[in-house]
């Protein structure tokens, strides 16, 4: 009789479902430890799928922290299927790279698994070189100690091989030239390796972020690596990016996927009003989730009570969609403290993506000459320059001539590291067009006035708060005609003073914020620029209620919007058509590139 590792495998299970006693299954892991040994093909089928090893031999900590043999669950079969494909695929050249996402809900066993597979290849196999970096130190530990080496030293002597290192963080076998090691993920982890298999725990989480990490392990990884990372969501980060950017296998596993994820009710009455509840109270988010998922999704009454009761058990009710989601987009949703509607801004980040150029119709900045008339510099001979890598200016939709147009910007300063400036078309008040760098004042001003004059001599509005310098510059040096003015009262005189640029304060700030919340939620196709969309995601609500960019992120597009929209009150919401109406064309971006803008100037477009 042929001996395989699926007979051996089903002969473990059923002899675990009559005794459950694990002491008898040591005793069977031992026999079977032998028949590796002894049994050439069975050695060679464990070698080509080495999670056959888990459910042979490893054992593993269940949730009710009893020891149990490791067999896998529904999840972990299907992820595996996957994996094997894919390796199967890059063998046949039908794929470049062997990488998977993981995109998960709390404490379905992938981290476990994944472990088990990477210690499985590490005894099976010789050269072979496996890395994990978890997200935090005390991850680090718990990975290694309860998950790796609790399951390595359980395994009979047979099967071990001839260990170098059995340290704090590696197991490196000498004569087999393999090893597994873990970390935590910092921006130094992993140089001077040389990595088959490389296992990004909860990168979503990761303090450093992934890119950095990335940038690190640099050209460790060999051509046939192995690349997985998992994680539960953590809001619009770089695993959102790798997640949407089609370089990798995404793998998206729902809560109920997880068959232990359901509840028995308490009582029949328990049963009778939760499930009345269900039909009866319309309009309520979670009852109208338990009607689509039981219609929709077809789940019994009790993964129903289990999401459910769950809910009930958080604080912060948004939070269920993060840790349990039921769809991929949902589980990238911030936490309930963003200032905006989260599932409406990620609507319309996806709409956008799918755009060609995601709406964008060209990227560049403007040149031009500077000349001193009447010991005043002057900018002339202004230009587009079409630049799509060093070009700072978006441009989403081209003046239209004779049409209104709203400048406001957010200028460098305490906590900010940009400079900002947004169109609005002022008959849609929809965005045509954002600037956004990091070099002086000087340039920034300078593009400013270039943007301002390309939008028929736009209104321009700047945050004067900390810097009136731009400002003072288009006002005085420029003679910008089209600049907004605030009154301010004089302490001393209690006149009315007419000033130049915005200020945000106490007063202005709520207020210029609350009119983008309204716009971001009820007329989001307003917003056609997908790095301001991403800063909302970020734009939280603090402790003290205060809205603000969360640690680590910027807010300067923001600001700069939430200005645009405030002071285009001053500028006209008609088209203005003068009596004789010229046919020229005023800017195009086809081979004649050449602008005339309406005050008879040219700006040539190079």
């Amino acid at each position: 009789m042929k001996v395989t590792a699926d007979f051996l495998i089903d002969r473990r299970k059923r002899q675990w479902e009559v005794h459950k006693d694990i002491k008898k299954d040591e005793k069977f892991v031992l026999a079977v430890s032998y028949e590796i040994t002894q049994n050439k093909l069975l050695r060679q089928e464990i070698v080509e799928k080495p999670e056959k090893l888990i459910e042979l031999c490893f054992t593993v900590v269940d949730k009710d922290k009893k020891v149990v043999p490791f067999f896998l669950n529904e999840v972990q079969y299907e992820f595996l299927d996957t994996l094997n494909k894919a390796i199967e695929d890059y063998d046949k050249g039908l794929i470049t790279s062997i990488s998977l996402l993981i995109l998960k809900g709390r404490q379905q066993g992938f981290t476990t698994l994944i472990t088990a597979y990477q210690l499985a290849l590490t005894i099976t196999r010789a050269n072979c070189e496996g890395l994990t970096l978890a997200d935090k130190s005390s991850n680090t530990e718990a990975i290694f100690q309860n998950k790796a080496k609790f399951t390595y030293n359980r395994l009979p002597d047979l099967l071990k091989p001839t260990e170098k290192y059995n340290s704090k963080r590696q197991l490196l076998f000498e004569k087999l030239n393999s090893s597994w090691s873990i970390d935590t993920a910092t921006k130094e982890v992993g140089r001077s390796r040389t990595i088959n298999f490389f296992h990004g725990s909860e990168c979503a989480f990761w303090k450093d972020g992934i890119s950095s990490i990335q940038a690190s392990l640099g050209e460790t990884f060999t051509k046939n690596a192995i690349k997985i990372y998992e994680s539960t969501a953590n809001g619009f980060n770089d695993y959102r990016e790798m997640w949407k950017s089609g370089q990798h296998i995404n793998c998206f596993y729902q809560w109920w996927k997880t068959k232990e994820y359901r509840l028995n009710f308490e009582t029949k009455n328990m049963r009778t009003k939760f499930l009345n509840d269900i039909d009866r109270r319309k309009g309520e988010w979670i009852y109208d989730r338990l009607r689509w998922l039981r219609d929709e999704k077809k789940l019994d009454e009790n993964q129903l009570y289990w999401y459910f009761k769950k809910y009930q058990s958080y604080i912060d009710k948004e939070l269920i969609k993060q840790e349990y989601p039921c769809t991929e987009d949902e589980a990238f949703i911030a936490s309930g403290r963003c200032y905006f509607n989260t599932e409406t801004i990620i609507k319309r980040i996806d709409e956008l993506e799918q755009l060609e150029n995601k709406g964008v119709i060209d990227i560049g900045y403007f040149d031009y000459e500077i000349a001193v008339k009447e010991d005043k510099r002057i900018l002339k001979n202004i230009r587009w320059v079409s630049d799509h890598v060093n070009g700072c200016i978006k441009i989403y939709q081209k003046p239209k001539k004779y049409y209104p147009y709203s400048l406001g910007g957010d200028t460098a300063g305490e906590g900010s590291d940009n400079f900002t400036g947004i169109v609005i078309d002022n008959t849609t008040d929809k965005i045509v067009a954002k600037l956004k760098h990091e070099k002086d004042e000087t340039y920034y001003t300078r593009q400013i006035y270039c943007l301002g004059q390309f939008y028929n001599w736009a209104l321009i509005g700047l945050e004067t708060n900390f810097s009136t310098y731009p400002t003072k510059m288009l006002a005085e040096e420029y003679e910008y005609p089209n600049l907004y003015v605030r009154e301010k009262v004089d302490d001393y005189t209690n006149k009315k003073e007419r000033i130049f640029g915005f200020e945000t304060n106490k007063k202005s700030r709520p207020l210029i914020l609350a009119e983008l919340q309204r716009i971001m939620n009820e007329e989001i196709e307003k917003i056609t620029d997908i790095d301001i969309l991403k800063e909302a995601l970020t734009f939280i609500k603090n402790e003290k209620g205060r809205p603000e960019a969360q640690e680590g992120s910027h807010d300067d597009l923001i600001m700069g919007t939430a200005i645009t929209y405030f002071i285009s009150s001053q500028q006209t919401r008609k088209v203005k058509m003068p009596e004789k109406v010229k046919q020229e064309v005023i800017f195009s971006f086809d081979n004649k590139r050449v602008l005339q803008e309406d005050y008879g100037e040219e700006i040539e477009v190079i």
